[in-house]
């Protein structure tokens, strides 16, 4: 099973980004869908649904001409656009569909896959074009280009361009044997437990970050890490790198209020944690999840199945 977020089946057209003709013949076309958000990254949801009200393309053409659109790609024989709409706009878009707002984390629970993952590379798009209004090398405004995929520096004594970036993470569940390392941080909900996580330094390798971050936070030092999968993260703009781990030491000593506890599980300790409703886990929604799934799999225990059967509060 994929990732929330990962696997959208889409060809984005990066060598045709440029091409305005082509770009703006596409966006007339009949069978064209724009992905709707607000100034605030929100989508809107089609009412008494659980997928995101799609703007045609005759409505565009007709009441949301002057909104500048990015190019998202092709997929099932269509074309799809984001469009970024301030209140004004977004306050008609809700009169004229009575479409309700709804953010990624929300969505992410409950769109179909392709939605969630569209929804996603454009949050993730849009959100870096608000990012960079001003060239960040010399502070002259920019210009959008590209079809959304580029910014243009507007000096004209050495414009720059700047592209989108993404920030790597790693997330790991270290393994002892038949116990894994969960941590917990202040503020999260009561019992709550996941896997541990920290963002890639400069000049360090994936491999380097997992055995950092895990010794910075839980002082457990690990042998080596294998790669398990990963997931966009658009909150705005990181990439969840997922590994499993192997621990080379088992004492806890916790650092710098990285975590306010952290502790060893075994498969039983979980099932009976989530029984009991004393332990909780992060949500289908992360990557986290799937590495505590994974793990429990391993061990012919059913991450999901327990959840089925836990309390409800």
């Amino acid at each position: 099973m994929s990732n929330v977020f990962a696997g959208l089946e889409i060809d984005r057209m990066a060598e045709r980004r440029e091409d305005r003709v082509w770009v703006e013949e596409i966006e007339r076309a009949a069978d064209t869908r724009f992905l709707v958000l607000d100034s605030e990254g929100q989508t809107f949801v089609a009412a008494q649904a659980e997928h995101p009200e799609w703007m045609p393309s005759a409505l565009r053409a007709e009441r949301f001409g002057d909104v500048p659109s990015t190019l998202l790609g092709l997929a099932a024989g269509s074309a799809w656009f984001a469009l970024v709409l301030d209140e004004a706009h977004a306050a008609t878009f809700v009169d004229l569909t009575a479409a309700r707002r709804m953010n990624l984390r929300e969505a992410g629970l409950v769109f179909p896959a392709f939605d969630a993952g569209l929804f996603a590379f454009a949050k993730g798009v849009t959100h870096w074009q608000r990012q960079m209004r001003f060239c960040n090398l010399c502070g002259a405004p920019t210009l959008v280009v590209a079809s959304g995929h580029r910014v243009q520096c507007t000096n004209p004594d050495g414009p720059h361009m700047h592209f989108p970036r993404t920030d790597a993470a790693i997330i790991v569940i270290v393994e002892d044997g038949d116990r894994c390392l969960l941590g917990r941080q202040r503020g999260w909900p009561a019992g709550r437990y996941s896997t541990l996580a920290g963002f890639v330094e400069p000049g360090e390798s994936l491999e380097d970050a997992v055995k950092r971050e895990v010794r910075e936070e839980s002082g457990v030092e690990v042998l080596h890490a294998t790669y398990h999968s990963s997931q966009p993260w658009p909150m705005p703009a990181s990439l969840m790198v997922g590994f499993t781990a192997t621990a080379k030491t088992r004492e806890i000593v916790l650092r710098d209020d990285e975590l306010e506890d952290a502790r060893w599980f075994t498969a039983d300790d979980i099932a009976a944690g989530i029984r009991s409703g004393e332990l909780g886990v992060p949500p289908p929604l992360s990557v986290s999840y799937r590495l505590i799934e994974h793990w429990l799999a391993q061990r012919h225990v059913s991450l999901e199945q327990l959840l089925a059967d836990a309390p409800r509060h």
